[in-house]
């Protein structure tokens, strides 16, 4: 896979969480490290309460650890900006804005000029497959394309880092097979920098070029998994099986 100039380096240094409980301090995350090599995807999955929605907040810039940082190419992460791309579950889309303004609005944030968004939006449909939807709402749409829209969204500023919070959590399992295959396609014609974070072990296996395996109580990483397998790969695949099981038994 090529990847793109824009590509960084993602480097989570030593990062540890502790909230202030009702019966004492929290212990959320305890000295998570990785790096996230330019233009890799790479999966983080781990049992309930292992703290990835909270790791994936610190590496979005919307929460500050207790000790540690994350790093964008050097540069610490310390809040949400043009250079990550971030997808939630929910879809997070303005109701009274068409597919193509929900899609533009960054752009329209950051003052770029209107032929500009509207050639960047009309790319960014194209690439999701809604190019004949830039018109409709999104009550029109079904939850999988309001997922897409949610990724051209993240997407339209170009960003060095796309960052995924369970995004097909929330869809039945028809869709979110092909929303994986979708979004394998984009990150091939991209070559962003993907960390996708995930509760589904086949999922993390399926998608990933490496596996972040966490553990809980408190949130640390266990293992990191190379996922040494083509694409695509397939659950009844007896290689692809192994790393279900190894990851399985670790967090089971």
């Amino acid at each position: 896979m090529a990847v793109g100039a824009d590509a960084n380096r993602v480097t989570v240094e030593d990062v540890s969480m502790v909230y202030d409980g009702s019966n004492g301090p929290v212990e959320a995350l305890r000295k998570v490290s990785f790096d996230v090599e330019p233009g890799e995807f790479v999966t983080i999955v781990g049992p309930s309460g292992c703290g990835k929605t909270t790791l994936f907040r610190i590496i979005a810039g919307l929460q500050t650890p207790t000790e540690g940082a994350v790093r964008l190419d050097g540069n610490p992460i310390d809040g949400p900006g043009p250079e990550l791309g971030i997808v939630f579950q929910e879809y997070h889309l303005f109701p009274w804005r068409t597919v193509a303004g929900n899609v533009g609005f960054g752009l329209e944030q950051t003052g770029t000029p209107t032929d500009q968004r509207r050639e960047r939006v009309g790319e960014l449909l194209e690439l999701v497959g809604l190019e004949g939807f830039a018109d409709s709402y999104p009550k029109d749409l079904s939850g999988g394309m309001k997922q897409r829209v949610a990724l051209a969204r993240a997407l339209a500023p170009d960003p060095d880092l796309l960052l995924m919070d369970e995004p097909f959590g929330a869809v039945d399992a028809q869709t979110r097979t092909m929303l994986q295959a979708e979004l394998l396609d984009i990150w091939e014609a991209t070559g962003k920098t993907v960390l996708f974070v995930t509760h589904d072990i086949e999922e993390a296996v399926k998608l990933g070029d490496r596996v972040v395996v966490m553990d809980r109580e408190p949130g640390r990483v266990q293992e990191v998994l190379n996922i040494d397998l083509g694409r695509p790969r397939s659950r009844s695949d007896r290689a692809f099986g192994r790393y279900y099981e190894e990851i399985l038994d670790r967090i089971g």
